[in-house]
C-alpha cells in the first residue's frame, strides 16, 4: 500500500503536467496593474537622447514623454514615476530648479496630467540630486556635508510645487531623517491632503545605481553613504520603516529590488500599507547586456525577475520594462 504523504504516493509533478495546470495552481500572478514606469524628461532637447548604459531607455522630450505616458496607460500600467533633468546651467548648490514652478519636472507633471488625467497615477521624484551642481540629494553645510534639516526645508518646497503641478503621488527619495513627516505637513498646509506619499523607506547605497547616474546627468562628487543605507544592515531598515509609517507614509518602497528580496519580504510581512520595489537601472542593464551577448533569454529573464519581486511581497514594481512587460502580460 502506498504512503500518500511521501513518494511514490506523493508526486508534486502532477501539478506541473500542462501549461493550463501550472497556470491554475500558480501562487504568484504578475499583472500589468502591478507595474510603474520610471521615465526621464530632459530640458532643452528636441529629440529623445538614448541612455548608453540602459539600452531602450531614453531621456524624453516633453512631447515623447506624453507619448510614453499614453503608451503605458494603453498597456495597462498603473503609474509613471517622473524624473526631471535640467540644463546644466540651471544647476546650483541649492537645486533651485527643483522648486521652480516652471522647472522641467513641474512642467512635465503638468504635461502628463493634461494628457492622461487621472487614468494613470502620476508620481514624481522628490529629491534634489538632479538639480544640484554637486549631485547630492540635499544642500551642503560649510564643511561639505549634507545638511539634513536644511534639506528638509527644500523638500517641503518641492512637495508643494509638485502638488500644485498636479502630481498624484510624491516620492521623497533622498533618505533624510524626518522627510516623510515634513512632506506630509507641507502638503496638508496648502490643502493637498489627497496627494499621497510613496516613501523611499529602504534605499541602500548600492553599486547597481551606476546607469541611473547617466540617465539623470548626475553631477555627483563623492558618494551617498552618509544618508543612504548600508547594504549589510536589515534591522536598520525596519527602524526606518517604523519611522516612515509614524510620519504618515501611504506606501513604502524597497530599493533596489533584486539584491534585497529578503528585506522586501520582511517589510511586506510587517506592514498593512502597499509595498513597492524598484527594479533599478543596474538590474535592468545586466539583463539587457547578457541578452545582447546571447547568454540568456531576454523576455523570459524579464518576466522571471519581475515575478520574483512580486513573489517576495511587492504589490507595485517600478521597472523600466513596465510598458513592454505589461503588453506581454496582457497579450497586447
Amino acid at each position: 500500500m502506498n504512503s500518500y504523504g511521501s513518494f511514490p504516493g506523493a508526486r508534486p509533478r502532477r501539478l506541473r503536467t500542462t501549461p493550463v495546470m501550472r497556470r491554475m495552481v500558480a501562487e504568484t500572478r504578475l499583472h500589468p496593474a502591478d507595474l510603474i514606469l520610471p521615465a526621464f524628461v530632459r530640458e532643452g532637447i528636441t529629440e529623445p537622447v538614448p541612455i548608453g548604459a540602459m539600452p531602450g531607455v531614453v531621456q524624453h522630450t516633453r512631447d515623447t514623454l506624453r507619448k510614453a505616458a499614453v503608451e503605458a496607460l494603453e498597456a495597462g500600467v498603473s503609474g509613471i514615476m517622473l524624473f526631471g533633468v535640467p540644463e546644466d546651467a540651471k544647476k546650483d548648490a541649492a537645486g533651485t530648479a527643483g522648486t521652480d514652478p516652471d522647472g522641467i519636472l513641474q512642467v512635465a507633471i503638468r504635461d502628463v496630467r493634461a494628457e492622461v488625467g487621472d487614468d494613470l497615477v502620476i508620481m514624481s521624484d522628490l529629491c534634489l540630486d538632479e538639480f544640484t551642481d554637486h549631485g547630492h540629494c540635499g544642500v551642503l553645510d560649510a564643511e561639505g556635508r549634507v545638511d539634513n534639516d536644511a534639506t528638509l526645508e527644500r523638500y517641503a518646497e518641492m512637495a508643494q510645487v509638485q502638488a500644485d503641478a498636479g502630481v498624484h503621488v510624491v516620492g521623497p527619495s533622498g533618505m533624510m531623517d524626518g522627510q516623510v513627516g515634513v512632506v506630509r505637513d507641507a502638503l496638508d498646509t496648502i490643502g493637498k491632503e489627497d496627494v499621497a506619499i510613496l516613501a523611499y523607506t529602504v534605499k541602500y547605497s548600492s553599486a547597481f545605481y551606476g546607469p541611473f547616474r547617466e540617465a539623470v546627468g548626475s553631477s555627483l562628487k563623492g558618494d551617498r553613504k552618509t544618508y543612504q543605507q548600508d547594504p549589510v544592515n536589515l534591522r536598520e531598515s525596519m527602524r526606518e520603516l517604523a519611522l516612515d509609517l509614524e510620519e504618515g507614509a501611504d506606501m513604502v518602497m524597497v530599493k533596489p529590488a533584486g539584491p534585497y528580496l529578503d528585506v522586501l519580504a520582511k517589510v511586506a510581512a510587517a506592514v498593512d500599507v502597499p509595498v513597492a520595489a524598484y527594479q533599478i537601472s543596474g538590474e535592468y542593464a545586466m539583463v539587457e547586456a547578457a541578452a545582447e551577448k546571447g547568454w540568456i533569454d531576454r523576455d523570459k529573464a524579464i518576466l522571471e525577475s519581475l515575478t520574483g519581486i512580486r513573489r517576495a511581497g511587492a504589490q507595485m514594481i517600478l521597472t523600466y520594462w513596465a510598458t513592454e512587460a505589461a503588453r506581454k502580460l496582457g497579450g497586447v
